[in-house]
């Protein structure tokens, strides 16, 4: 049977030409070839004029004037929201006795890590001695010229105005070079010279060395001990951390 066709179908090729002649009825002097390729400057130029000239309302993302109303996407502001504060933290560590200043007229401090203030505070209750503390001394010697000595020592009960001389009692507990540190914790109270908390006893020239470090209380294979860590001045260290070397 042989194949019908229409006496009346349009070629492709005229198809093509009066797609193109529809959409360039606007601009007749466009080329026919333009229908294949991107859009020229002229219209992008006049689709962003129209884009601009559409009212604000149109755009989402346009910044607007008007005040602010509460939808389903954009619930309202919770008043009780809590915001962030660029305030300083206040420390737990703080200088109850004779604080010091280095050469650039900061208070020079020891951080007392809240391990350590733990750890302070059971010894002092299994002793039942509320005026224990912790003296640090730094000595020359060791595997790299400086070492740690750290004992236990009872304060008196009142700490005095000023200590006495090394010449004038060789066995007393507060020198006149000592600086005491207590920690407290972060909710409580601002501790006095008379404050019960844990304590650390330091001379003039061991708190010079390790000003800007921690007090730190680590438990590890080879026992538990208080440590002194995170000394800005130590250049090196040897593996148990009682003994270390400085920036000259």
């Amino acid at each position: 049977m042989p194949q019908l066709r229409c006496a009346n179908a349009p070629r492709t090729a005229g198809l093509f030409i009066q797609l193109s002649m529809r959409r360039h009825a606007l601009s007749p002097a466009l080329p026919v070839l333009d229908l294949l390729l991107p859009l020229r400057a002229s219209h992008r130029a006049t689709l962003t004029t129209a884009a601009r000239r559409t009212p604000a309302s149109l755009h989402p993302f346009v910044n607007q004037t008007t005040p602010w109303r509460p939808t389903k996407l954009s619930p309202a502001p919770n008043p009780t929201a809590r915001t962030f504060s660029t305030s300083p933290a206040r420390r737990a560590t703080h200088a109850i006795f004779n604080p010091q200043h280095g050469e650039d007229g900061k208070e020079m401090m020891l951080e007392i890590t809240a391990r350590a203030a733990n750890r302070l505070s059971e010894i002092m209750a299994k002793d039942s001695n509320p005026h224990l503390a912790l003296r640090i001394q730094v000595e020359s010697g060791g595997c790299h010229g400086f070492q740690y000595l750290m004992k236990l020592v009872t304060l008196p009960p009142t700490l005095p105005k000023t200590g006495v001389t090394e010449e004038e009692d060789p066995n007393a507990p507060v020198r006149e070079d000592d600086t005491i540190f207590t920690f407290a914790a972060d909710d409580g109270p601002a501790p006095t010279a008379d404050a019960t908390g844990p304590k650390i006893i330091l001379d003039s020239p061991s708190l010079e060395l390790l000003k800007g470090s921690k007090v730190d209380f680590t438990m590890e294979l080879i026992g538990s001990q208080f440590k002194i860590v995170d000394n800005p001045l130590a250049t090196s260290s040897c593996g148990c951390g009682t003994s270390f070397d400085i920036k000259m």
